[in-house]
């Protein structure tokens, strides 16, 4: 977003890109919602699109694509080995991230999958600033065991502390000196801390991580998939840093990681990923499984025209005005209700706007998923899929009891370059109209529930009648209106 300021009354994010292609949203009356949720089981993951007027479940995949990067489709070269597709965008990723040896892959998890694999052993810890649902699933299914090490501001949902992703340094070097070096499969940072409101990780701390793994002989590891934001964050937020370009600043963080992966249905507006290193030791260990699970090398189950996008897209990424619409429009809906006294996530953080689910339905136990209630009531006042981001996306203790979240955050995230500023103002206005009667609101239970990940195929109740007051109250207030 170009710095542009309003001459009368508040200043709001500029776009600076114009729309020249459009898709028709459906509404559906509150009843039929109702029933669509219903029929969802309270998950918002196993809605229909159809039945979606908004939907801001998530940010992966569903970035709006630049026109440079659509007409590079046209050009892909559809070959199964030696695509010079392929080998454009090997060429930006040495370009942009100054690192010799590129992995492709189909998305993220899978890049996690291939890395856990290879470097955790059985009983190994990887510390990491915060985990991520599959990042940690991964890890576990190869015998390790995740130790979150972020800093205690991190875990505060209102803050100013501008850097809530930070790595506590002093946990850092006390847990390497009580189980070992050996026995750190790697330290693990995400750039954009995706659970706990997409807050970011400084340069500075990086650089005091990097430090302690050299001293230790560790590796560092990056899922840079929320990286985009966080280069944003650390121009606009870190004093040291306002004057060096995006790309100088991407350099920097890719020159203190060993291994960086990422999901390019986040970074890089397309749909795929890939792992990156200068290791030719790290490289050949995943290559083999990036052939046996992923593809061959100059794909790894991406299509070509996906790799088109891609090399544009990371191009894109280091283009301010580009990269700072989604933390922009996030701000400026967490002012929003923060004015209304509608309790958020702060400081507004990168992904999109998180609610404090256990603050707004404090009446709610923990055990009943606030969370998932709120991304239910959410759905049925205003046709808005968000995401359950608490207990429902944990695991489940070995003794079968819940795991509860340090956080019970209802995500709307927010695409980059997808919504306008009147969408963002209808759900800011949903959510006021769902505070002011969230007494109404009640608790869920699991009717349906998988062992692994069960927040993307669980299916929940409501505990009550809670739902139908909510929609008799809707109507009470709204009238006719959808």
């Amino acid at each position: 977003m170009a710095n542009v300021k309003f001459f009368y009354g508040k200043t709001a994010p500029l776009e600076m890109h114009k729309v020249r292609v459009v898709q028709k949203l459906n509404l559906p009356p509150v009843e039929e919602r109702l029933e669509h949720i219903k029929e969802a089981g309270n998950n918002t993951f196993l809605l229909l699109n159809k039945d979606v007027y908004l939907d801001m479940l998530t940010d992966s995949g569903v970035n709006a694509m630049s026109d440079k990067q659509v007409a590079s489709m046209l050009e892909a070269d559809d070959s199964y080995a030696g695509s010079a597709t392929y080998t454009k965008l090997e060429n930006k990723i040495r370009e942009l991230f100054h690192k010799e040896y590129f992995l492709p892959a189909h998305q993220g998890r899978a890049c996690e999958s291939i890395l856990s694999q290879v470097f955790v052993k059985e009983g190994q810890i990887v510390p990491m600033n915060y985990h991520f649902t599959t990042t940690k699933a991964h890890i576990q299914l190869n015998g390790g065991i995740v130790e979150e090490i972020i800093t205690k501001d991190g875990l505060n949902i209102t803050s100013d502390e501008p850097f809530k992703g930070n790595m506590d340094i002093g946990l850092l070097e006390n847990l390497i000196a009580k189980n070992g070096a050996d026995k750190i499969a790697f330290v693990r940072l995400e750039a954009g801390t995706n659970l706990i409101g997409g807050q970011p990780i400084s340069l500075k701390n990086m650089k005091e991580v990097r430090s302690v793994c050299d001293k230790h002989g560790i590796m560092l590891v990056m899922d840079s998939s929320l990286l985009a934001d966080n280069l944003y964050f650390i121009k606009t937020r870190e004093a040291e840093y306002k004057d060096k370009s995006i790309r100088e600043l991407n350099k920097e963080i890719s020159d203190l990681c060993d291994i960086i992966y990422f999901s390019a249905r986040k970074l890089g507006h397309a749909r795929g990923g890939g792992i990156i290193t200068n290791s030719k030791d790290a490289y050949m260990k995943m290559r083999e499984l990036i052939t046996l699970y992923e593809g061959f090398l100059t794909y790894g189950g991406m299509s070509v025209r996906e790799i088109e996008a891609l090399a544009i897209g990371l191009e894109e990424t280091m283009d301010e005005d580009m990269i700072s619409q989604g933390p922009l429009f996030t701000q400026y809906m967490v002012e929003k209700l923060v004015e209304a006294g509608v309790p958020v996530v702060t400081p507004a953080g990168g992904l999109g706007c998180h609610v404090d689910a256990m603050a707004f339905l404090d009446h709610v136990p923990q055990n009943e998923y606030p969370a998932g209630a709120l991304a239910s009531a959410m759905y049925i006042a205003s046709g808005i899929r968000g995401m359950e981001r608490g207990t429902v996306s944990e695991e489940r203790n070995p003794d079968g009891s819940d795991h509860y979240a340090n956080m019970e955050l209802l995500r709307l995230a927010l695409p980059r370059r997808v919504f306008t500023m009147s969408q963002i103002d209808y759900a800011v206005d949903r959510l006021k109209w769902l505070y002011e009667n969230r007494k109404l609101i009640g608790g869920l239970e699991f009717v349906e529930e998988p062992k692994l990940l069960r927040f993307f195929f669980g299916k929940l109740t409501a505990k009550g009648d809670w739902q139908n007051k909510l929609v008799a109250k809707y109507k009470e207030d709204f009238g006719d209106s959808l």
